[in-house]
């Protein structure tokens, strides 16, 4: 009976750093290359910036150029990693998304306000987007390698 329960616990714990190798293994895919984020806070500046243009044909262009790119970047990032992961999804990264949404909201109400008034405001709005979003982006994802890691 004791060397089965010895047995079971071996394996039990082979088991779990099998686990733990294989978490640490896709906590080192899970990062983006710096140019995914670059490219992320670029694109995110021209959705925004074409406010500034006042037509809406330019907008729509820029919205369906925005999304496309953004589903190509999906597609691209599964090719690297093997996977995708929902950025809104329930965990320690969730605070980085209420922050992310706070500073983006406050700044689109901003820039669409100012917009009004003086004719570029929106360009300013999306400069702070796209490093707003380079920043969140880079502190999202070192909240989840360190959760794949289980260091939070």
């Amino acid at each position: 009976m004791e060397s089965n329960e010895v047995s079971d616990r071996a394996a039990a714990a082979a088991e779990l750093a099998a686990l733990r190798s294989q978490r640490a293994a896709l906590a080192e895919r899970a990062t983006q290359p710096w140019w995914y984020d670059a490219l992320l806070g670029l694109l995110l500046f021209g959705f925004i910036a074409s406010y500034s243009v006042h037509d809406n044909w330019v907008t729509l262009a820029a919205v369906a150029v925005f999304l496309l790119c953004l589903r190509g970047m999906m597609t691209l990032y599964r090719r690297l990693t093997g996977f995708w992961v929902d950025g809104f999804r329930r965990g320690p990264t969730r605070r980085a998304v209420v922050v992310w949404v706070v500073v983006a909201l406050t700044v689109l109400g901003t820039g669409f306000a100012a917009e009004e008034r003086w004719r570029g405001a929106m360009v300013v709005a999306g400069a702070v987007l796209g490093v707003a979003v380079v920043l969140v982006s880079r502190w999202w994802t070192r909240i989840y390698v360190a959760e794949l890691r289980g260091q939070s």
